[in-house]
C-alpha cells in the first residue's frame, strides 16, 4: 500500500522552523513562522490566561463532550467581540457562530459549507496571501483565483488594481479578506477603502469572508473590528472566521470560530444546521479547554481589561521593533526600498513584505542563521532588543554583497 508512497514538500512554515532546529549555531534568528515573541525570544503564556485556567481548574467539573457547534457561552462571546454587543445583526439573531479548531478549522469548515450550499463558487484570493488559504479551500474542492492586491514597487496597497479584479467576481463567489493585518504583506485597507469594497462585493452578489487572525494587533479590539462591522451594515450576509492563536496567545490551543451573518434568523439557523452537518465529518465537536479560556475572559470585566493590556503590550513591542529595524537599516545605509524603510514602520501587524529576495534569503540563513520565508516576508515579532543589531548588520553584509 504504502511502498510507492513519495515524500512531500515541506511545508513552507513549518518546514522552516524543523530546517531551523537542526541548525546547530548559537544566536539563530528565527523571523519565520507568525508566533509572537516576547523581548527575551520566548512565546509567553498571557497572565490572564493563566489567571482563567486557574479559575476553570477549580470549577470544572466535566470533560465530556461539547455540541457538535461548541460552546453556546463561547459563541456568543466571540460575535459580540467582533461585531460589538448591540450590532442589529446580533438582535436580530442574524449571526450564527460554529466554534471551531483554529482560524485554519473555521476556514475549512467555512470551504466544505460553501461547496455544499453553493452553486459551483470560486474563491477569491488575494495576491499574495497566507499561504495555507488555496490548500484549505482546494481540499474542500473549491477552485481559487487571485485578486490583485499588493503593489511592490511601493510596498502599499494597489488598490485600483484590486477593484479592477473584483469587478470579475460573479454571484455566489467567496471572496476572502484579511480582517487586519495582512498576512504577509501588512498592508491594509483603509476605512473608506473598506467602504468602496463592501459596495463593490454587494453590487457583485458576492460573499465576503473577513479571515480575522490579528484581532487587537493595529489599533486595538474594537478599533480593529470597525470596518468589519461597518460591513456587516451594508452586507446582507458575510462570513468571519476567527482566530485566538495570536492575540490570546493560544497557539496550541487551537482556539477559533466561524461567525455567519445571514438574511435573517430562519437562515441563520438552516446555515447553523449545514454547517453542523460538515463538523460533524471532520472532527465531529472542537476541543473545549482554549475556548473556556477565551470565554472566561471576555465574560469577565476585569479579566477583560487585563486582557486588553496585555494585548496592547503585545502590539507596542511589535510596533517599536517596526520602527527599530526600520532606523537600524537606515544607520547602515541600507534601502530595502528606493525611498527608504518608512514602509516598515507604515505595514501592521506581525510581517513586513521586506523586498529581500529569494537569493537573499539563502544567503542570510546560509552565512548568519537567519531564518526569513523565502518570499521575503519578515515576522517582526520574532525581532527583540537583542538580536535587532545582529539582524541589521547581516542584511547590510547581504545587501553589500
Amino acid at each position: 500500500m504504502f511502498e510507492s508512497v513519495s515524500l512531500a514538500p515541506p511545508d513552507a512554515i513549518f518546514g522552516l522552523n524543523e530546517a531551523m532546529s537542526r541548525d546547530a549555531r548559537p544566536n539563530k534568528i528565527n523571523l519565520g513562522a507568525g508566533v509572537y515573541k516576547d523581548e527575551s525570544g520566548k512565546t509567553p503564556i498571557l497572565e490572564v490566561v493563566k489567571e482563567a485556567e486557574r479559575r476553570l481548574l477549580e470549577g470544572e467539573i466535566t470533560k465530556s463532550y461539547l455540541p457538535i457547534d461548541g460552546s453556546a457561552d463561547y459563541a456568543q462571546a466571540v460575535r459580540e467581540l467582533v461585531l460589538g454587543p448591540d450590532h442589529g445583526v446580533i438582535r436580530d439573531g442574524r449571526a450564527v457562530t460554529v466554534h471551531a479548531p483554529g482560524g485554519t478549522g473555521a476556514l475549512r469548515v467555512m470551504g466544505e459549507l460553501m461547496k455544499t450550499v453553493g452553486s459551483s463558487p470560486k474563491v477569491w484570493l488575494s495576491n499574495p496571501t497566507w499561504a495555507n488559504h488555496a490548500k484549505i479551500f482546494a481540499a474542500a474542492g473549491l477552485e481559487t483565483r487571485s485578486y490583485g492586491y499588493y503593489d511592490p514597487e511601493s510596498r502599499g496597497l494597489d488598490f485600483e488594481s484590486m477593484l479592477a479584479s473584483l469587478e470579475e467576481v460573479q454571484a455566489g463567489d467567496m471572496v476572502v479578506l484579511h480582517g487586519c493585518c495582512h498576512n504577509p504583506s501588512g498592508v491594509d485597507p483603509s476605512f473608506d477603502q473598506w467602504t468602496t469594497l463592501g459596495q463593490v462585493l454587494a453590487r457583485r452578489g458576492a460573499l465576503p469572508l473577513i479571515d480575522f487572525a490579528y484581532h487587537g494587533f493595529v489599533d486595538g479590539t474594537d478599533e480593529d473590528a470597525r470596518a468589519i462591522r461597518h460591513l456587516a451594515d451594508q452586507l446582507e450576509e458575510m462570513v468571519i472566521c476567527s482566530s485566538f492563536s495570536k492575540n490570546f496567545g493560544l497557539y496550541a490551543e487551537r482556539v477559533g470560530a466561524a461567525t455567519l451573518i445571514t438574511g435573517s434568523s430562519k437562515q441563520a439557523g438552516a446555515v447553523l444546521s449545514q454547517a453542523k452537518t460538515c463538523v460533524r465529518a471532520f472532527y465531529s465537536n472542537p476541543p473545549m479547554h482554549g475556548a473556556a479560556v477565551v470565554t472566561t475572559v471576555l465574560n469577565d470585566t476585569e479579566l477583560r481589561r487585563r486582557w486588553e493590556e496585555e494585548l496592547a503590550d503585545m502590539r507596542h513591542r511589535i510596533q517599536k521593533m517596526r520602527v527599530d529595524l526600520a532606523a537600524g537599516l537606515s544607520r547602515r545605509n541600507v534601502r530595502l526600498h528606493k525611498d527608504g524603510n518608512d514602509f516598515i514602520v507604515r505595514q501592521n501587524g506581525m510581517f513586513s513584505f521586506s523586498g529581500l529576495t529569494e537569493d537573499e534569503v539563502d544567503e542570510l540563513c546560509r552565512d548568519h542563521a537567519v531564518y526569513i520565508l523565502a518570499s521575503g516576508r519578515i515576522n517582526v515579532a520574532g525581532i527583540t532588543e537583542s538580536n535587532i543589531d545582529r539582524l541589521c548588520d547581516a542584511i547590510a553584509q547581504v545587501r553589500a554583497g
